[in-house]
């Protein structure tokens, strides 16, 4: 194999970035990884620093805008989007888990990735807002219910034991009964 994809390199980037953390991503690393020469890396990225802003593109595109499109896609109906939104965030959770971990970490160290982070969860909490909207519910509630709804992911994916999928489906079951729109 003498050239792996830009995509191939970045999910290399993410394995590494989840398991080991942010300071074990190295051009060395993630050419021994994949068997490949630091040519083949050039051929795609300038350098550690472009790399790394690639991957955080990449990771936006994955875990925040790929869900929202998923559950845009789920049709019309408020209620519809958020229960496809909730499937795709459970099933991405497991594998989702450390390396938002990873990031929220590195994002304490570089302004860049805190920009980044802040970016990322200003999406996603607007997107969780726009929803409760949809789904009727009072807009002078909708702030609170949006981050209510976000801190319980963000809550689950940094509590040891982490919360296991199926527990964070009941979890966020109760949330939505208990704050459903009258």
């Amino acid at each position: 194999m003498g050239m792996a994809s830009k995509r191939e390199w970045l999910e290399a980037g993410l394995a590494i970035a989840t398991r080991d953390g942010i300071r074990a991503l190295t051009i060395e690393r993630l050419c021994a990884g994949l068997g490949l020469t630091k040519g083949s890396f050039y051929h795609h990225f300038k350098g550690i620093r472009g790399y790394k802003s690639d991957l955080l593109a990449h990771i936006e595109a994955e875990h925040t805008g790929r869900l929202i499109d998923g559950a845009e896609a789920a049709g019309a109906d408020g209620h519809d989007k958020i229960q496809r939104l909730l499937d795709l965030v459970l099933e991405a959770h497991t594998a989702s888990r450390d390396l938002e971990a990873a990031v929220r970490a590195w994002a304490r160290q570089d302004d860049d990735v805190r920009a980044f982070q802040e970016r990322v969860d200003r999406t996603r909490i607007d997107y969780l807002r726009a929803l409760w909207l949809e789904l009727g519910g009072r807009p002078d509630e909708a702030e609170a219910m949006a981050m209510l709804l976000y801190l319980i992911l963000v809550g689950a994916q940094q509590v040891v034991p982490p919360v296991p999928a199926e527990d964070l489906r009941g979890v966020y079951a109760l949330a939505l009964r208990s704050a459903s729109p009258r």
